[in-house]
This record gives C-alpha cells, structure tokens and sequence, in this order.
C-alpha cells in the first residue's frame, strides 16, 4: 500500500513548481498571475497549519465571553447580535481580546507580511494560539 502525499507536501511540490520552472519562464500578465497563485498556495499551507488551533482558540475564548457553547459560527453569529443589540461593546476586556486575537489569527494567516501586522505585534497586541510559532 502507498500512502498519499499530505496537503503541506502536495503545496510544497506545487510552490516549488510556479518558483523554479513556471515563474522563470513567464513576462507579464502571465508572471503576475503566477505570482498570484503562489501566494494563494502560501496562504493555504498557513491555513491548513494554523486555521485548526486558531479555531480552537476562538472558541474556547466565545464560549467564554457568551457562557455557551455551540459551534464557532453560532458563537460568531450570537456575538454579533450582541454587539449589534448594545448588549456587549468595546468596553469589555474580554471582548476587546476577542477581537484583537481573532484579527491577529486572520493576518497570520492571510497577510503575516503586512506592515499593520507587523506593527501590532511590535506593539504588544496579543497573539491568536494556534498551537504553532507564527513566521
């Protein structure tokens, strides 16, 4: 029995594809897309790294905040009723940590090169867990 590659190898082979054959070989339109799709495959090797613990971690601090459980989108969507309804506001510390750590998670993962993230993190603002080092 041969075991498949895992998605991490499967992107990695893909990555290593559109740097070292395709994108030497490409001018314009084409070159920028490529660009493009190899910064979507970064971005889908962080998610698949990192989303799972990031998950967990907004969770555990939803549940926390509403004193319920449910899935995490429930969670998101009674969250936002009571934001919307004034019941909860950015004078919460808890929420105010909710928010800074669940952005955090989304920038390492969708954008860990943006100044503003960057910035953040220089600046103290608390990390997501993931249960990961975040590059």
């Amino acid at each position: 029995m041969q075991d498949k590659p895992s998605a991490e190898k499967l992107l990695a082979a893909a990555r290593a594809f559109l740097n070292e054959t395709a994108m030497p070989q490409l001018s314009g339109h084409a070159a920028f897309h490529a660009r493009v799709a190899g910064n979507v495959l970064d971005i889908l090797a962080r998610e698949l790294k990192l989303a799972p613990g990031f998950n967990r971690a907004e969770t555990a601090r939803l549940e926390s905040l509403l004193g319920e459980s449910g899935s995490l989108e429930e969670l998101n969507r009674k969250l936002c009723d009571k934001i919307a309804s004034g019941e909860m506001d950015l004078s919460n510390e808890k929420l105010k940590s909710h928010l800074i750590k669940t952005t955090m998670g989304k920038l390492a993962i969708d954008q860990p090169r943006y100044q503003g993230y960057k910035t953040a993190k220089a600046n103290g603002w608390p990390e997501e867990d993931s249960g990961e080092i975040i590059k």
